[in-house]
């Protein structure tokens, strides 16, 4: 089933597999879907010695995995095709302790404790781009934790069962039944609800040593704009701290870049990778899954506490903590994610095959937004706030040509309107008479930009009335020693390009203030 090319690429990532693996496979006779799986496992085992295959009969298409001869708890339900293929793969890496995502010590302490028998069920679509890093940290937090169970479920293949959870978002995430999480989401957002649904055993968390971190400079954001300020810091000589969520940033969430200048053509999850691969060629304390939680100034110092206690100091701190999805915050919104309420078409478009779905936003995101969706809905409508589109023309003059999309102007969404389970219309004003109606429809789509993640930094630093933080023309902000770069801050245009360069215009500014004896 895997091609020579990929077949290879498999046996050299196994190559060093110390521990025994079995995939235990369990299939009903005659499933549709028996023959792929049983082809698709096979061609994984041939890579490896250390890997081969067991075939039972059961109710469901799935398979779980053994490391010498104990159950992991990790288990697939469906055909692991797709994007989920790395999925599969890096369970078996993780589970003899290699792979590119382990966290450090301290965040896999908080796995670890955990409290209580956890059952976790993830469905999926194969196509999503989001969902095998849902899958990857939830496997991982499994093999960490042995009170953890994890199941992957492909929800095309079980689309009753989908449908009976109201699932129409993907990654959906059930803990014990119930709906934990939906959409995106990075292993350190994964696992702060986990603790706050299940709680933690403190005596299990081992303090960090020391309790608090000295640096030469903080940066906090691993986009963009956080990976160039820590590489030109650590080209400095200083010693650097990169608390991040999670490598990339909001560029994870894009499909395809065509604008970086000098690189043709690139994806949002491989720029990651590169940015990932630079920032390991420098003596840079990369510190995944951490999201800022307080931020204190004392003197010169600056304390930096991350969610699970960890804290760091240092004289220097740059934020370049990036922008996240703009929510519409009406009635109804909060409510219907992941049941008719979504953010990526692309992810989350093929649930709404054949369905009429409305793009609220008018930008170039939404737009876009609008093509991708006509070419499986049945109908797009379009609603934007302001009098006219502000799309580029070339995309606007795309929208108007396909006989599927309606675009409606000076449109104010009041309210996503719900039977209780699932989004059913949407409440509008037309803002130039006054008049709300009601449009029934299967789903919400909201691309109305996005917002500076400033939260935990404002009463530090000046912001503006949206929230960005105020930064003069070397990324300086009001504070001394306090910088900020790229889409969090007021730069204008929110670019990779731009980006990258205001994250090293702040590590040459910070550079400077400690050569003159500013910080």
């Amino acid at each position: 089933m895997l091609d020579y090319n990929t077949k290879k690429q498999v046996r050299e990532l196994f190559a060093g597999l110390k521990a025994g693996y079995v995939l235990n496979i369990a299939s009903p006779p005659q499933h549709e879907s028996r023959e792929e799986l049983l082809a698709l496992l096979g061609d994984v085992a041939e890579a490896s010695d250390r890997i081969s295959c067991e075939v039972h009969d059961g109710d469901n298409l799935g398979f779980s995995l053994l490391k010498d001869g104990r159950d992991t708890g990790i288990s697939f339900r469906g055909v692991p095709n797709g994007h989920e293929f790395s999925s599969l793969l890096l369970a078996i890496l993780n589970g003899d302790g290699k792979g590119k995502n382990i966290p450090d010590e301290a965040i896999c302490d908080r796995v670890r404790a955990l409290n209580g028998d956890i059952r976790l069920t993830t469905y999926v679509s194969l196509t999503c781009t989001n969902c095998p890093d849902v899958v990857q940290s939830l496997n991982l937090m499994t093999l960490l934790n042995g009170n953890i169970r994890h199941e992957m479920v492909d929800g095309a293949l079980y689309q009753e069962e989908a449908d009976a959870l109201k699932i129409q978002a993907v990654p959906s995430v059930f803990a014990d039944g119930k709906l934990l999480h939906a959409g995106r989401a990075s292993f350190g957002e994964l696992l702060e609800k986990l603790e706050a649904y299940y709680g933690s055993v403190d005596a299990a968390i081992t303090p960090p040593s020391p309790s608090v971190k000295r640096y030469d400079l903080i940066v906090v954001g691993g986009g963009p704009a956080g990976s160039s300020a820590s590489v030109y810091s650590a080209r400095k000589g200083l010693k650097v701290a990169l608390l991040a969520e999670r490598i990339g940033g909001q560029v994870r969430e894009t499909v395809g870049i065509e604008n970086l200048i000098s690189v043709p053509r690139t994806t949002g999850e491989q720029l990651a990778a590169d940015l990932r691969a630079h920032i390991g060629n420098y003596d840079i304390d990369l510190l995944e899954y951490r999201r800022a939680e307080k931020v204190e100034l004392r003197g010169h110092d600056k304390y930096v506490t991350v969610a699970g206690g960890e804290t760091f100091v240092a004289p220097a701190l740059i934020i370049a903590a990036g922008a996240s999805w703009r929510r519409l915050n009406v009635p109804g919104e909060a409510e219907y994610i992941g049941h008719g309420v979504a953010f990526c078409p692309h992810c989350d478009g093929p649930f709404y095959k054949g369905k009429h779905v409305a793009v609220v936003g008018g930008g170039n995101s939404g737009i876009e937004a609008a093509l991708d969706l006509s070419g499986i809905c049945r109908k797009v409508t379009v609603f934007e706030f302001l009098d006219d589109l502000k799309a580029d023309s070339v995309l606007q003059e795309k929208a108007r040509q396909r006989p599927n999309i309606e675009i409606f102007t000076s449109s104010q969404t009041l309210e996503i309107v719900g039977d209780g389970g699932k989004a059913t219309a949407i409440r509008v004003k037309d803002r130039r008479n006054g008049e709300e109606r009601v449009m029934p429809l299967d789903g919400v789509f909201v691309q109305i930009g996005l917002s500076a993640n400033s939260g935990v930094f404002k009463g530090i630093v000046n912001v503006n009335r949206i929230g960005e933080i105020e930064t003069d023309a070397y990324c300086r902000t009001n504070q001394p020693g306090v910088y900020a770069a790229g889409d969090v801050s007021t730069v204008p245009y929110k670019q990779i390009i731009i980006s990258m360069g205001e994250g090293a215009k702040a590590a040459l500014s910070a550079f400077e203030d400690r050569m003159r004896g500013i910080v």
